[in-house]
């Protein structure tokens, strides 16, 4: 009933919120993806996005299918490795940057070991930045990060917001540098704060920095400061800043997918592992019970 080019088409829109940034990432045209879209439409019988010229956002029978449409293209996938006979195998060095400590992560690379037991994954849990280092020196072979502004690198999983955030009770005075949770150099999100706060000419200090995401969240609570962070990854227990506290607009962040340099069975690793965060790339941000 459901052809699995339009599932993998829909996800692709329901991750990215974007017709342009889907056909980048399936190398189609943007009418091609928009046919897709329309046919997976009409053969549910249901409306999955409402779109105008500004934006792309999933109506409540998109959401469903999200679920379905995942489900049913690891079902796919898994007969088609099964009846081919193909089997990945391997060591596979794979980079995840902070910001998915508190995602469903796990539960992607659950059902890649599943899918694919005879593959040795090694995990590395970095700053974006850091990552991206040990994937030029060759130390991984698939990164899972942000990535910097203007770098064309990377298959694009979502595109977010950079938001400023803190505890619910964090107060900024006008007249007082902006207290600044910050991940150390090279975080990505460090220097777009440090960049925004130069360009509008407002004081800053630096009240806390941790290479753990946990540790940054710890101090945003106890109301030490506030934080740039992606809105759909708003931790539990913190809160976007308001407008009216002056602080500039941090602009978009990329979550990417960056392959090393490696061949053969590591690279086929790396691609099996790519295919199935895109497949699920919509758990990495949703069911976050951040703030508003």
């Amino acid at each position: 009933m459901y052809d699995p080019t339009q599932l993998r088409t829909f996800l692709a829109v329901a991750q990215t919120l974007s017709f342009t940034q889907a056909a980048r990432r399936l190398g189609l045209r943007q009418s091609t993806v928009s046919q897709h879209v329309r046919r997976l439409e009409e053969a549910t019988g249901r409306q999955l996005f409402s779109r105008d010229t500004h934006s792309v956002e999933l109506t409540e029978d998109g959401e469903a299918m999200l679920g379905f449409a995942r489900r049913l293209l690891e079902v796919h996938e898994q007969a088609t490795a099964f009846f081919t006979g193909t089997r990945v195998r391997g060591r596979l060095r794979f980079g995840a940057s902070e910001d998915f400590v508190l995602t469903r992560l796990p539960e992607i690379l659950e059902g890649f070991r599943h899918d694919h037991p005879e593959v040795d994954l090694e995990l590395t849990v970095e700053l974006s930045g850091t990552l991206h280092e040990q994937l030029a020196a060759g130390k991984l072979d698939l990164v899972l990060a942000k990535r910097r502004p203007q770098d064309p690198r990377g298959e694009l999983v979502w595109r977010d917001d950079l938001v400023w955030i803190g505890s619910e009770h964090v107060r900024l005075e006008p007249d007082r540098p902006v207290p600044l949770i910050v991940y150390p150099p090279p975080g990505i999100t460090r220097a777009r704060a440090l960049e925004a706060l130069e360009e509008q000419g407002r004081h800053w200090r630096i009240a806390c920095t941790s290479g753990s995401l946990n540790g940054l969240i710890a101090a945003a609570r106890a109301g030490l400061g506030v934080m740039a962070h992606s809105r759909r990854l708003i931790p539990p227990g913190l809160f976007r800043v308001p407008d009216r506290s002056g602080l500039p607009e941090l602009g978009k962040v990329d979550f990417v997918l960056v392959h090393g340099r490696r061949r053969g069975t590591a690279d086929a690793a790396a691609k099996a592992l790519a295919a199935a965060v895109l497949a699920g790339g919509d758990r990495l941000h949703r069911g976050q019970r951040g703030g508003r």
